[in-house]
């Protein structure tokens, strides 16, 4: 029924168990799985008018991105080769990753995305977001929302 599925990452232990029975459902639906980590774009920190916070330029944030992305994908590369399930992986920068996930849905022609909820409510709901609420009510592929 999927041949291509779409795993969305963020490292946390919610999204290791969506990574997990991606690569199940992947296993046994012999589909291929499309690893993503979306890290945030660089933007530069200021106090009062200009004096810049940090001293992280954009290419080294773009490194931080690229080294945090391949940890990520490292323990789900692992996870494909436990299943035998073939798997690329993606990573962009973005200022909503809702909206990068269903860039690179769109694009790698998935037809189902697997992503961990971290199930907040109430005021920590409203004042993080959530970037799974935001995929189900934009995308028109599938979601399956892992907890």
């Amino acid at each position: 029924m999927f041949r291509n599925i779409l795993v969305p990452i963020d490292g946390s232990a919610v999204s290791r168990r969506a990574t997990k029975l991606a690569m199940r459902l992947a296993h046994e639906q012999k589909a291929r799985v499309t690893g993503f980590y979306a890290g945030l774009t660089w933007t530069p920190r200021l106090y009062g008018d200009s004096v810049l916070a940090g001293k992280v330029t954009p290419a080294q944030h773009a490194n931080i991105v690229r080294n945090t992305a391949s940890r990520h994908f490292g323990v789900m590369r692992r996870e494909a080769a436990a299943e035998g399930v073939p798997c690329r992986y993606v990573h962009v920068m973005g200022d909503f990753p809702c909206e990068e996930i269903i860039k690179v849905a769109r694009r790698f022609r998935n037809d189902l995305i697997v992503m961990g909820s971290h199930g907040r409510r109430g005021i920590s709901k409203l004042l993080l977001g959530s970037q799974t609420n935001m995929v189900l009510a934009h995308s028109k592929i599938p979601v399956m929302v892992v907890r």
